[in-house]
């Protein structure tokens, strides 16, 4: 999110529409990839509890010049609490607090316990019976937390698909958000985004909630957004660029990749080696070249697709294997640029200790990219809100 909402960054050319091109795209780097525009927003505070996804954020947003120091791994349970006994722990005047709190408990894919998740925050289980408001099922409070300690102009929380349809929890969630600083907030109806109809070549679907303060907006602002049905002019979800006909294929995204064999890019070096486990089994399917790629996961544990497959075990690309390329699953590249990642992007990195080390290892740079939101979405996310800014507030 963080990535997508300051811009800048690579992108593959067709996951950009032409009648956006203008509007997004700084210059062409070459004829497969631009980079976009920078947007009016920089990252002042990041947090995440896994150790990998620090090194991956310092290691890539060093480069922008960005200090370490941004980027708190303590839980924002804990945070929140340091805040409250007077020590200084959030920056001061956000416009945006952008968040993701944890999915595992909402997800299809999960055991959906939802609100009654037994994981803490930090991830151990509870020792009891009961949930409380620091288990995960519940961090979302914990962002509200922030939502009324940085008092932004907006917030955007994203989340599962698997949320909207878990009896009322996004209805909950919606008015909870909308009750931070005493109501004041307007939490429009979240919308679920698919990634790929914003040039991501990917079957990634996400909740998004967009929450306003109401005492900055103007008043023409105010009244429009607080309507049942909010107008094209002022509704803050970013518009489709990319319609089904044109989903961006994975056949173009990966034409200029060498294999792993003969490349010198760690991140494309390094695949899983898991081994086919049977039909049965989560991720153990061919990707369809000809259409965009599967959801990436966050816990790779053999799970992540196959790039090829054996004919024995039901691949169809036998022209490939017929020309020496080995069945095997996807590499942490392709992953990172089927989530849109820039090519750039470093995942795997070798620790400066020990070149036989990693600071990220391949198994953590599967989760990191898994648990990411796609950056050009985020970005379209972003330049939606940046053309509304000045409508928005005074």
């Amino acid at each position: 999110m963080d990535l997508g909402f300051e811009g800048g960054f690579k992108v593959f050319k067709k996951s950009i529409a032409e009648d956006t091109y203008d509007r997004f795209v700084e210059r062409d780097l070459s004829k497969t990839y631009s980079i976009l525009k920078t947007t009016r927003f920089k990252t002042v505070f990041a947090n995440d509890i896994l150790k990998d996804a620090r090194n991956a954020w310092v290691h890539n947003f060093s480069k922008l010049e960005y200090s370490p120091g941004i980027f708190q791994s303590e839980s924002i349970v804990n945070l929140v609490k340091l805040h409250e006994i007077g020590i200084k722990v959030f920056p001061e005047k956000v416009d945006i607090v952008t968040g993701g709190f944890p999915c595992q408990d909402f997800s299809v894919a999960g055991k959906r316990n939802g609100f009654e998740s037994h994981r803490k925050h930090d991830g151990k289980l509870v020792s009891g019976d009961q949930p409380t408001e620091e288990t995960r099922g519940k961090l979302y409070y914990w962002m509200k937390r922030v939502i009324e300690i940085t008092s932004p102009k907006m917030f955007i929380a994203e989340n599962v698909k698997g949320l909207v349809n878990l009896s009322d929890v996004k209805d909950i969630i919606q008015k909870d958000f909308a009750s931070a600083n005493g109501n004041g907030y307007i939490v429009l109806p979240p919308q679920v985004l698919h990634s790929a109809d914003y040039g991501v070549s990917q079957s990634r679907e996400r909740v998004i909630f967009i929450g306003i303060k109401k005492s900055e907006l103007n008043s023409i602002a105010l009244s429009e957004l607080s309507k049942k049905n909010i107008s094209d002019e002022y509704n803050p979800y970013p518009p489709i660029t990319h319609k089904k006909e044109n989903y961006v294929k994975l056949k173009d995204l990966f034409k200029n990749l060498k294999e792993p064999s003969f490349s010198t890019d760690l991140s494309q070096m390094n695949y899983s080696k898991a081994k086919f486990m049977g039909k049965h089994c989560q991720g153990q399917s061919e990707i369809n070249l000809n259409g965009i790629g599967p959801t990436i996961r966050a816990e790779h544990h053999g799970n992540i697709e196959f790039r090829r497959l054996s004919i024995e075990n039901g691949g169809k690309y036998d022209f490939e294997l017929n020309n020496n390329k080995r069945e095997r699953r996807l590499t942490v590249r392709e992953c990172g640029l089927i989530q849109s990642f820039p090519p750039d992007f470093e995942f795997v990195v070798k620790s400066n200790e020990s070149k036989k080390k990693f600071l990220i290892s391949p198994s953590q740079a599967y989760k990191i990219i898994g648990n990411a939101v796609p950056p050009l979405m985020a970005f379209n996310l972003a330049a939606r809100i940046e053309d509304l800014w000045d409508k928005y507030f005074n």
